[in-house]
């Protein structure tokens, strides 16, 4: 077997057992280019949330709008959160249809058709020209195909790519946010400080747009999913699919195990809960233990990603950090270009050396106390010693603006990448578009809840807002008891042996031959490792 230049990256950065065992032919240029292609649809989601963020305090958009001679700041604070979060009201109605989305049109005719609906939002949002109107319009339709994006990015991803390397890839989907993010604010500064009048913030809202129009043409030349496939008995367009997408013969021993896998494992679902209408699948999530522990698990992780306040600084982080003192907009778009950096680099770290290396459980566990830490020291900052108007930022002013890009680096250790990542891995086939869309909706509606609290809770949350970090900082210290009592390790294992791990068997008993009947060496030994843990948590 000749070892790809692929390969010999990966096994450099990933140290797992199925990275041992597997054919060094898998790891090669089609998984990853398939990984960057969906990632578009990832980027949507930093762009479109974080563009906005500086738009809305820049002068020609507040001139524009009639928005500049408001006297309220609660008022105009809400102004801006309506703003804000009707994108995030679109992505909620988006991931509550992606799941039946993806699973009708098939996860690739889904993404392409949700790049469609995006772009026809951004021309919406672009056109406004000071009526408020077709602007929450063009965010809630340009929501709706960033919602769908955010369930049938990973649910894509982690279909294809191989199990030692499912992290890092799946991942993908937080770097291209990030990404997308860091675009966003630097576009932001580069307008404000280069473009006259109107077209400050004309630009950035048209640039939007270029996500969906490379996400429409490189998909255009990626597969559809095996799983998805072979879920529409489409048995040898998926052997064929998953042999190419492997770089394999269709005939290969690893192709003919994971085939295996893939058929006793769908089977096995139509037997324990006939039909596939959505009511039977509701059941099947919600009465079968396994599979109820399992979407818990998802919201939960979903509900506490938000309430970290990552998207609180992400939507307004210009106004976060004129909240510690950084004055002037220039000033503070700046700073929040430069908080995109760290989070590009942290997350991009991450993946190469720690996803799949280190794990899921431990990223969430010690990302969770750092998270805490830097929302505890800025609270304390504004509430002891506040930034004051027309004076110097003190030096402790300076260290809680690097506890916000700390903070920043934590969540992309953690938070960030392996939420999307458990949620994309753990569920059945069968439930598997249905659970991500169900995480995805409960990761919207909570973003849509802070994006929308926000700028009040800075008014009113206590001098200064102080209380608002405080909040988040009681959340992500709740949040690594959380980890430690419920979250199990799933690194290096097969779609496939998520059943077993959370104990989908017959009568609610785990049986060792249900383990033995596992084709992959390592996944074997981990889920009987686990599966007493599993069983008794």
């Amino acid at each position: 077997m000749s070892k790809t230049i692929s390969y010999r990256f990966f096994s450099r950065i990933v140290h797992n057992d199925a990275m041992k065992e597997d054919p060094p032919e898998i790891y090669g240029w089609r998984a990853s280019f398939l990984a960057m292609s969906s990632g578009f649809g990832a980027m949507l989601f930093g762009m479109d949330s974080s563009i906005i963020s500086g738009v809305v305090v820049l002068p020609a958009f507040l001139d524009t709008f009639g928005l500049s001679g408001a006297k309220n700041k609660t008022a105009l604070a809400n102004l801006q959160a309506n703003i804000v979060s009707t994108l995030q009201a679109g992505c909620f109605v988006g991931a509550l249809i992606a799941g039946i989305m993806a699973d009708k049109l098939g996860r690739r005719r889904s993404l392409m058709v949700a790049a469609t609906i995006v772009l026809c939002g951004v021309l919406l949002q672009f056109n406004s020209w000071g009526h408020l109107e077709p602007l929450y319009v063009g965010r809630f339709v340009a929501g709706l195909g960033v919602g769908v994006c955010s369930v049938v990015t990973p649910l894509y991803t982690s279909e294809n790519v191989p199990r030692a390397i499912r992290g890092l890839l799946t991942g993908t989907y937080q770097f291209f946010i990030v990404l997308g993010g860091m675009l966003a604010y630097w576009i932001n500064y580069g307008a404000d400080l280069h473009l006259p009048g109107d077209s400050s913030w004309v630009v950035p809202l048209a640039v939007q747009g270029l996500p969906a129009v490379l996400l429409l043409v490189c998909i255009w030349f990626c597969n559809e999913s095996p799983r998805w496939l072979a879920r529409q008995d489409r048995w040898e367009e998926a052997r064929v699919v998953l042999a190419k997408v492997r770089a394999l013969p269709t005939d290969h021993a690893y192709i003919e195990a994971e085939y295996s896998d893939m058929y006793t494992q769908l089977e096995h679902e139509r037997a324990l809960m006939a039909g596939a209408g959505f009511w039977a699948l509701m059941k099947e999530m919600w009465l079968v233990p396994g599979n109820r522990k399992r979407s818990i698990l998802v919201v939960v992780l979903m509900i506490c990603q938000q309430m970290t306040g990552t998207n609180a600084i992400n939507n307004y982080a210009p106004l976060i950090f004129q909240n510690i003192g950084i004055t002037g907009h220039s000033t503070g778009l700046f700073a929040t270009g430069i908080y995109g950096i760290v989070k590009c680099i942290s997350c991009a770290i991450f993946l190469l050396f720690l996803a799949d290396t280190l794990g899921r459980r431990k990223s969430l566990l010690w990302t969770s106390i750092g998270q805490g830490c830097c929302m505890l020291f800025i609270g304390l900052y504004i509430r002891i010693s506040p930034p004051k108007k027309g004076e110097p930022i003190p030096p402790v002013g300076y260290v809680a603006l690097v506890c916000i890009f700390l903070f920043a680096a934590f969540f992309q250790f953690g938070w960030g990448p392996v939420c999307w990542i458990y949620a994309s891995e753990i569920p059945t086939l069968r439930l598997r578009a249905l659970t991500v869309a169900l995480a995805a909706a409960t990761q919207w509606l909570f973003n849509f809840v802070v994006a929308r609290s926000v700028p009040v809770m800075l008014t009113t949350v206590g001098p200064n807002g102080f209380g608002t970090y405080i909040i988040f900082c009681a959340f992500a210290f709740a949040m690594f008891f959380f980890t430690w009592f419920f979250i199990p390790e799933t690194k290096g294992l097969s779609l496939e042996a998520m059943d077993t791990l959370f104990g989908v068997v017959p009568h609610g008993e785990f049986h060792l031959e249900r383990a033995d009947s596992i084709s992959k060496p390592d996944d074997k030994k981990h889920v009987e490792n686990v599966a007493v843990k599993v069983e008794s948590s």
